[in-house]
């Protein structure tokens, strides 16, 4: 342990983060708060409608392709009452893309139900599995329509096809070199596809083909029941999904997700993410995307990583508020349960790599027969950010493959490595999937070594020394007058999420107090001076290390409400000597 955290802080810079004075100073003068004004300029952010902006400025589902067609098909379906069923990912965006799906068109008159794949029985997608289940229901269903997934289920919707199931695959995932032979494909990636936002969530892509829908059944003078229903009051769940699958917020997503917050915070809900809030003790008025990446996003997908997605779905789908609540606790539960477990294996999958990952090693490969196929991947998240190198973590799985789960740096696109590794291993890779950042692999048996090699020559060649030193980026200094609660209130109230990343600050401070907190110590409170202003601070899963006498911290500013008292609180992202 002691040698892999010497080894993340070799490799730590901190850079501040460059902006336009001028466009600051336009921002300023539209009304922005100056310390907004310049993050907000570091971001690409021109004027102040660009985060001000309501429904009007969304892109229309008119330049999705196939988004109105699809719409077309789902009509068909309403209006000759046959069986539709929505098949889904296993995740949190999986969920609320599949809840959208069924609340919509339960709405607009169709005959719907949904199946989520078992992610320990069936894996992931569309597989033949799944259809040859979905084929055994009854009633049987006449169309299938993946959310989340679909664009790499060639053979299962080749088994659709056999059995005379057409299927609708809304998608947002990376597609390979070919395409499944569905019915239609509506994804923001495939390749002839011109929507300029590639980066909806599944849920966006399924609201945005809802959204087409409404229009054309709106069209031919058909109303939805209640008569009131609109797709707009779906965004809460749309917010949720696109924050809790970590997809970038350009400016497409940060509109949706804006709608969706601020509806939630006027009370415009569901009763399921009402009990969501709840149970992760969550105030919805003042919801933020932190809150839903921390919070309500873990407690949606410890459903699909431990058990079924089934009770995720339940919860979002349900307008009884008591059968809400309870679905949520038990979703609370299960995330207890996923945190015990991924707790274990976390250290485990650190003393291993922290043991074989020197400076000389670009890339980390952890393996264990005994971790759990559904925590892998938060495993893989922790050890990146403490080796910042491509991380894989595999587990063994009752055929004798190794199941993992990868995630990246930047500079390092890890579907992409995968294409390249199965290009140089042939049969080392059974299958494989994901994004730039984060990925899924299943290795042949017996395979796991030769991976490695392949995998750390492909990171060799596509990374440079440099690549592997990791950047803190920071919106610089700030004034001890700044450093306020109004200030935290106001970036509070904002949305930040992947690719416009909420503000953080780097200063100098001496240090009055330090102490250790929590469960065996493992967090740090600090009492910090600037300039004669005191501050509050934490720095959580802190580790071994002394506090010297002046220090040099990145921290974001937080509002920390505690017993009815709120107050302002640094929370520090890291800390060093200062020189």
């Amino acid at each position: 342990m002691k040698r892999a955290e010497e080894f993340e802080q070799e490799r730590m810079q901190i850079r501040e983060r460059v902006f336009s004075p001028s466009v600051a100073h336009r921002l300023c003068r539209e009304g922005v708060d100056p310390v907004l004004a310049r993050v907000y300029a570091s971001r690409g952010v021109t004027s102040r409608s660009q985060v001000t902006s309501g429904l009007s400025s969304l892109i229309p589902y008119t330049q999705l392709t196939d988004a109105q067609r699809a719409a077309e098909i789902l009509f068909e379906a309403i209006r000759e009452s046959r069986r539709v069923l929505i098949v889904s990912d296993y995740d949190a965006d999986g969920a609320t893309a599949c809840a959208i799906a069924l609340r919509a068109l339960r709405a607009f008159g169709a005959n719907v139900g949904y199946l989520v794949p078992n992610r320990l029985e069936h894996g992931y997608g569309l597989t033949p599995e799944i259809v040859q289940i979905a084929a055994q229901l009854s009633p049987r269903p006449a169309l299938l329509v993946t959310v989340d997934n679909g664009i790499s289920s060639h053979a299962g919707i080749a088994e659709a096809n056999r059995l005379g199931i057409p299927v609708l695959v809304t998608d947002h995932h990376l597609p390979g070199e070919t395409l499944p032979e569905a019915k239609l494909i509506v994804n923001p990636n495939r390749g002839d596809c011109r929507f300029p936002s590639k980066a909806l969530a599944g849920c966006g892509v399924m609201w945005y083909v809802l959204w087409a829908l409404e229009d054309l059944l709106r069209s031919e003078g058909i109303q939805p029941l209640p008569p009131e229903f609109s797709v707009r009051e779906l965004l809460p769940l749309v917010a949720i999904g696109t924050v809790a699958d970590v997809v970038p917020l350009d400016a497409n997503n940060r509109c949706l997700v804006r709608e969706g917050l601020e509806m939630i915070r006027k009370g415009q809900m569901f009763a399921g993410v009402a009990s969501l809030c709840q149970v992760a003790q969550r105030e919805a008025r003042s919801l933020t995307t932190s809150d839903i990446g921390f919070g309500l996003g873990p407690r949606i997908n410890a459903a699909g990583r431990l058990e079924t997605m089934d009770a995720g779905v339940e919860c979002l789908t349900t307008d009884d508020p008591q059968v809400a609540l309870q679905l949520a606790q038990r979703l609370h539960g299960i995330n207890n349960e996923r945190r015990q477990i991924e707790a274990g294996a976390v250290l485990e999958a650190i003393e291993q790599v922290a043991a074989s990952v020197g400076p000389d090693r670009y890339t980390a490969v952890a393996f264990r027969e005994t971790w759990h196929k559904g925590v892998i991947g938060i495993v893989a998240g922790r050890v990146r950010e403490l080796v910042y190198r491509p991380t894989f973590v595999f587990t063994a799985d009752p055929n004798g493959q190794y199941t993992g789960s990868g995630r990246s740096i930047p500079g390092f696109h890890l579907r992409d490595a995968l294409d390249l590794v199965a290009k140089r291993a042939p049969g080392v890779l059974v299958k494989y999937g994901g994004h730039a950042m984060a990925a899924g692999a299943t290795l042949a048996p017996g395979s796991l070594e030769r991976f490695e090699e392949t995998f750390e020559a492909v990171a060799r060649e596509l990374l440079s020394p440099a690549d592997l030193r990791q950047t803190i980026e920071t919106d610089g200094s700030l004034e001890p007058q700044e450093i306020s609660l109004e200030t935290a209130a106001r970036i509070r109230d904002e949305v930040w999420g992947q690719a416009f990343p909420e503000p953080s600050f780097a200063d100098t401070f001496r240090v009055i107090d330090a102490r250790r907190m929590g469960q065996d110590g493992a967090h740090l409170r600090l009492q910090l001076e600037k300039n004669g202003r005191s501050f509050t601070a934490v720095k959580f899963r802190a580790g071994p290390m002394e506090v010297p006498g002046r220090v040099r911290a990145v921290y974001k500013l937080n509002v920390n409400t505690f017993r009815d008292t709120t107050s302002l609180q640094l929370l520090l992202e890291h800390l060093e000597a200062a020189a």
